[in-house]
């Protein structure tokens, strides 16, 4: 295996990329569809966005891998962002930098590869958009471009992220040392740190634009019947692919959290509990309309919900408790449903 020398301009690229406030963020929809759009059109295992970091590379975005980052000295994507055009391994076992390399002998046993850099708004390249295979692959002329045009894509949305107001507001409230410790590196979602952190700054923000603010408790349904007859592998999998369909189905301002287990708390912006109720359908409709995907099977999943509208000058934790009796309301009354609970 080679590891990847440094880049030249290592020093400042790394500044760069960190200037953006893209490590270590939630996954957002827009590069969620992307990847999955990109696996689709060239029918490979997986389509990544990654940000090479000092000593990692991370997922921005991913669809067919688990894993939230993996060891920059074993990445593909060292390599790639050295050139500045595709880096394209046809068959990594027949090339001396990758035959022994861990994700090639190993999981996901990586054989294609295809990588084009991304850059910021200064030039500087900050990661990748790439595919990859466990078969050998070959990438024609319109492959080639294809990608490159989807990586152009991606890096304007990038550039266009590191100057908008929602990342400015995310600078404001946690540092990138801070949202590594609140992330669900699974999910990519906040977890329960992140919610504590969180739900104060989205209780005033609803309150200043005149707003109520909505509690969503979810819960999927009999999933340890996932772990037990498919193994925890399937498990993560439902999770993760349950947390893409309700980011989906929510709005960008929305805020999707997995405090922990199987269990997911949305805080939304509503005018009224009507309102709230139609949201939390939406995000049941999102779990149980189709079939999850699992490496050797369609899986039909569902779960329940409960959801209550917080107090001004209410507490988390009553707010919470609140919706959690709803969410036992609704599991009580035979799952795959939503249930309210006003307060008294």
């Amino acid at each position: 295996m080679q590891p990847a020398p440094l880049h030249p301009d290592e020093p400042r690229r790394l500044q760069t990329l960190r200037d953006q406030d893209l490590l270590d963020t939630p996954a957002e929809h827009y590069l969620d569809t992307l990847v999955r759009l990109i696996r689709d059109l060239f029918l490979v295992n997986s389509a990544f966005i990654t940000l090479v970091d000092q000593d990692r590379q991370w997922f921005k975005a991913r669809t067919g891998l688990l894993q939230a980052e993996t060891p920059r000295d074993i990445s593909f994507c060292g390599h790639a962002i050295l050139l500045s055009d595709l880096l394209l391994v046809t068959d990594a076992r027949l090339d001396p930098r990758f035959a022994d390399n861990p994700l090639v002998l190993g999981p996901p046993h990586i054989r294609f590869y295809a990588g084009q850099p991304i850059h910021a708004a200064d030039g500087q390249v900050i990661g990748t958009l790439c595919i990859a295979d466990a078969s050998p692959r070959q990438l024609d002329a319109a492959g080639i471009r294809h990608l490159r045009d989807l990586a152009t894509l991606a890096e304007g949305y990038l550039q266009m992220r590191a100057l908008s107001q929602q990342t400015r507001s995310l600078r404001e409230a946690v540092d990138r040392e801070q949202r590594k410790a609140l992330l669900d590196p699974l999910t990519q979602l906040w977890n329960r740190g992140g919610l504590n952190h969180f739900y104060p700054l989205e209780q005033a923000r609803v309150q200043d634009a005149g707003l109520r603010l909505g509690v969503i408790y979810c819960d999927l349904d009999h999933f340890k019947k996932v772990n037990d007859q498919h193994g925890h592998g399937a498990g993560d999998q439902v999770l993760w692919e349950s947390a893409r369909r309700m980011t989906a189905a929510l709005r960008p301002q929305d805020l999707l959290t997995r405090p922990g287990g199987e269990e997911f708390v949305a805080l939304v912006a509503v005018h009224d509990e009507a309102e709230l109720m139609r949201v939390a359908e939406r995000l049941r409709l999102a779990i149980g309309q189709a079939p999850m995907a699992l490496d050797t099977q369609a899986l039909a999943q569902t779960a329940s919900f409960g959801v209550t509208l917080a107090l001004c000058g209410e507490s988390q934790a009553e707010a919470l408790a609140r919706a959690d009796q709803a969410l036992y309301l609704a599991k009580q009354n035979g799952r795959n449903r939503v249930e309210g609970r006003s307060a008294t």
